[in-house]
């Protein structure tokens, strides 16, 4: 069992039984989404910290409001994407990265989930 399923598998289990329940979370994405990205792109210790932070902040003493997750990332090299067939036909996009600055980048999912090179 991969390490991320074992702190994912809580997360998507809690929102399959928060559909159900009237929406009550201050922030966009809402704070299990948040945890779900953190854990798909951060190391667990660090994403823990992160949605735990994110969970004590979900209260009446702070206004909410959108809050996409801040990640570190090194995109790869130009030559390295080059090699790679990413680039041929249709890739499935499932999150967007937006950058911060240098090496944080914020998170933000795509809906549509297909994007065609080439097409604007």
């Amino acid at each position: 069992m991969n390490i991320k399923n074992f702190y994912l598998a809580p997360i998507k289990g809690y929102q399959y039984i928060s559909k159900m329940l009237p929406a009550n979370c201050r922030y966009y994405p809402t704070c299990s989404e948040y945890a779900k990205w953190q854990f798909e792109f951060n190391t667990p210790h660090k994403a823990l910290w992160e949605s735990s932070l994110r969970i004590l902040r979900c209260n009446q003493l702070f206004d909410g409001g959108i809050d996409y997750p801040v990640i570190h990332y090194t995109p790869p090299k130009l030559p390295a994407l080059r090699k790679s067939k990413a680039f041929y036909g249709k890739i499935k996009i499932l999150y967007w990265l937006v950058p911060k600055n240098e090496t944080q980048f914020y998170v933000l999912k795509d809906f549509d989930g297909t994007y065609t090179p080439g097409t604007t």
